[in-house]
């Protein structure tokens, strides 16, 4: 980073400082928004976009090769064409990398020519072709799409440290998402009701990221077709160094007709198992002295102020009303050998007992008893039964990935009228968070890369991508003139000089 540069940069915070300090709080005897005498002008030679950050995001793209694996891996038009396959999928992913929600956000896209400039394209692809385009890929397209993304992240892993490889750890899920058009094939009526699609997520918890995306019909059990991803996921993890390989999911996924095939590949796995008479029964059997007092860890770290005690609103209007109010009073673990019917071997199986406190008014009535059930195959010098709980209770993070997808990247807006158009812009609007992802974990300073992995997706193109930004062709460079302040610009400066100098192989 030029020395200029910085010194501009805190310039310009000094500036914000004076402007937001306290001698700014004084009572002016006017209202803050004051406005003047506004004036309206065209520039005639500079042309600046409001998404000054693509530029770093397209470095890191050019300089990982994704473009050119996306180009060799998959194979759509027989006849010449304007645009490749990359091109394709990059501007929809960078639509919604610039905070684009639909297809016809791509328009305003098309009318920056700072924006194009910053990319060194000559023109993008209108809302009219990104759909067609996406109608174009069938099933094996779709999928060669998500193998030439894997293969561009397992170059990104080699740049973390060796303790990153001692565990992979993959969640998979499904989800529903609904939409209102009466005319989108596939779509169909889901448990709960709603009209759309259940899409099914496979993603890795160590690094955030999304590993496959497939989407279903609407009536489409949770763990339908997971199978066909989780055992490409395994290899796309192992082939990437990682030397333990562990599969979470809920009871949906506790499909055990597989536990002795993953057992015999040396592959780890916690699911839930849904409470059905005959375990309840186990557990119900055990000696008291069989239970342990589970004390969960404190969810505050290090010293916290204490203010005055607010009133408990919500309890008060329980208490008023008579509802009934559940309260939990303790929790135990034990743990047991259990062999399921289509397996050859038994497994491990951690139950944990809910006392639960259940009061209607001011009476109290009879607790409450509530069982979850986890099974492992994971020994227990690896992994003891507080362990197991506290994995198994670890996959909910995913729940914060699958909001991401659906309201932070809309990959589940669902904007055609076809089930597989459909499940590839869900690739490429995923394609998105994983690039936020890829660009953590090669930030320059991992602080600030622990920031970035765990931030929303929305305050990522605030604080990274929508910066108002000049582009000016000069010579053989694209100059990226930054016009604001923004508290991450001295580092995205950084995180730009450090993406040019690194080399995959």
């Amino acid at each position: 980073m030029k020395q200029q540069h910085s010194e501009e940069i805190k310039r310009r915070k000094r500036r914000l400082d004076e402007r937001l300090g306290r001698g700014s709080r004084a009572e002016r005897g006017r209202p803050m928004f004051g406005g003047g005498n506004e004036s309206f002008e065209l520039s005639e030679r500079a042309v600046a976009t409001a998404c000054g950050g693509i530029g770093l995001v397209h470095r890191l793209v050019r300089q990982v090769g994704l473009a050119q694996r996306i180009d060799e891996a998959v194979q759509v038009f027989d006849g010449p064409s304007p645009y490749r396959v990359s091109d394709h999928v990059l501007n929809l992913t960078y639509n919604v990398v610039c905070g684009g929600r639909t297809l016809d956000d791509l328009e305003v896209l098309r009318e920056d020519e700072a924006y194009m400039t910053a990319l060194g394209a000559a023109r993008i692809p209108d809302p009219t072709t990104a759909g067609d385009f996406l109608r174009r890929l069938d099933r094996g397209q779709i999928d060669d799409l998500s193998e030439a993304i894997n293969e561009t992240r397992k170059r990104i892993w080699k740049k973390n440290k060796p303790s990153f490889f001692e565990l992979a750890v993959i969640d998979v899920d499904g989800t529903i998402a609904g939409t209102q058009g009466g005319c989108k094939e596939g779509m169909d009526m889901s448990y709960k009701g709603i009209w759309g699609y259940a899409p099914l997520l496979v993603t890795l918890a160590n690094t955030g990221e999304i590993l496959y995306t497939r989407n279903r019909p609407g009536n489409r059990p949770s763990h339908d077709g997971c199978f066909e991803y989780l055992d490409p996921a395994v290899e796309v993890v192992r082939d990437a160094g990682f030397k333990r390989v562990r599969l979470r999911g809920d009871c949906h996924f506790s499909l055990t007709e597989d536990f002795d095939y993953w057992t015999k590949n040396k592959v780890e796995f916690v699911f839930g198992v849904a409470g059905h008479p005959t375990i309840v029964g186990i557990a119900e059997g055990l000696a008291d002295g069989e239970w342990t007092r589970l004390e969960r860890d404190s969810r505050t770290a290090g010293p916290c102020r204490r203010g005055a005690r607010k009133p408990r609103v919500k309890q008060g209007i329980i208490e008023e009303r008579g509802y009934k109010n559940l309260e939990l009073e303790r929790e135990e673990y034990a743990g047991f050998a259990y062999r399921p019917a289509k397996c050859s071997r038994p497994y491990r199986m951690v139950v944990l007992r809910k006392t639960i406190k259940v009061q209607q008014g001011q009476a109290l009535l009879i607790p409450e008893v509530r069982y979850h059930f986890y099974i492992t195959n994971v020994a227990k010098s690896v992994l003891s039964a507080r362990q197991v709980i506290r994995n198994a209770n670890a996959r909910c993070n995913q729940e914060n990935l699958i909001e991401q997808s659906k309201n932070g990247v809309h990959a589940m807006r669902m904007p055609c009228d076809t089930l597989l158009a459909n499940d590839a812009y869900m690739v490429m609007a995923c394609l998105a968070w994983n690039l936020k992802q890829w660009i953590a974990q090669l930030w320059p300073n991992d602080v600030q890369g622990e920031d970035l992995k765990r931030m929303e997706f929305r305050r990522f193109i605030s604080s990274i991508v929508a910066l108002p930004c000049q582009v000016v062709r000069s010579g053989r460079r694209i100059v990226h003139c930054f016009l604001g302040y923004s508290s991450w610009l001295k580092a995205l400066f950084r995180a730009h000089s450090r993406f040019k100098r690194l080399r995959f192989a």
